[in-house]
């Protein structure tokens, strides 16, 4: 069978999917929540925006005949990866997570874990303090309720409307980064306390280690839980479950 594949894209791991895909000549469309204005040229055929739901995915897997999906969303796209297994189920169409390792604290850490953005506005409570706040811009509202800190924000995209913190500085750049200018960048900033998303992987993980180096505090929010599904960690590992899935991949 020749497949079709829908990737679930947004992050680095789906774009390096979609290249070996695409090296193959196996038909594929990258699929993009649109978060980010500007997406990366990718080397498959891209679309942009949700799908109305799980009955709006499955609708989507039937118009477009596609035989197997690649849930390589980021790990806190928790709804898009819940409509990805009940999308698949009602159609029987195979699905896969590509996934990354979540961090684990290393010795030196000062980790104060989280279960979610609501548990890391409540970390906050207390006396001002200077935080790097590395959650997205999508959650930025939420921590108008901690109003007495600043805070560091570092965005892919410029907010559509300035951000509800009285007193914050927004830098906008794309990774990956590096230790040594994460570190640079919290000194510069004078920052005593870090605030982010267990996302995993090599790109972001910057942050975690300059922190480290620095001894400050990281705010450290947990993965939401999802549904069973079959998870791998590397593109060969998504190749080798496409062939076994019944999939030709010409090779």
């Amino acid at each position: 069978m020749h497949p079709t594949l829908l990737i679930l894209g947004g992050t680095t791991e789906a774009t390096a999917l979609a290249a070996a895909v695409a090296a193959r000549g196996i038909d594929a469309t990258l699929s993009l929540a649109g978060r980010v204005e500007r997406p990366k040229p990718q080397p498959v055929p891209m679309r942009v925006g949700g799908f109305g739901g799980p009955e709006g995915l499955a609708a989507y897997l039937k118009a477009h005949r596609i035989t197997h999906v690649i849930d390589a969303t980021h790990p806190f796209a928790a709804q898009m990866s819940r409509n990805a297994v009940a999308a698949c189920a009602v159609t029987n169409v195979p699905l896969v997570a590509l996934t990354r390792p979540e961090w684990t604290p290393q010795p030196g850490d000062d980790w104060h874990r989280v279960p979610d953005m609501a548990g890391a506005v409540a970390a906050l409570a207390g006396s001002p303090r200077r935080v790097m706040l590395a959650v997205g811009r999508m959650h930025l509202d939420a921590f108008a309720a901690q109003p007495q800190h600043f805070y560091l924000l570092r965005l892919v995209d410029p907010p559509e409307a300035p951000p509800p913190l009285p007193r914050h500085h927004a830098i906008v750049s794309r990774g990956p980064f590096t230790e040594q200018g994460d570190r640079a960048l919290m000194e510069e900033h004078a920052i005593d306390i870090v605030v982010s998303k267990n996302a995993g992987g090599a790109g972001a993980r910057a942050k975690i280690d300059a922190a480290r180096m620095l001894v400050l505090p990281v705010v450290m929010i947990d993965r939401p839980a999802l549904p069973g599904r079959t998870e791998v960690g590397t593109t060969d590992a998504v190749l080798d479950w496409l062939a076994h899935a019944g999939a030709d991949l010409g090779v």
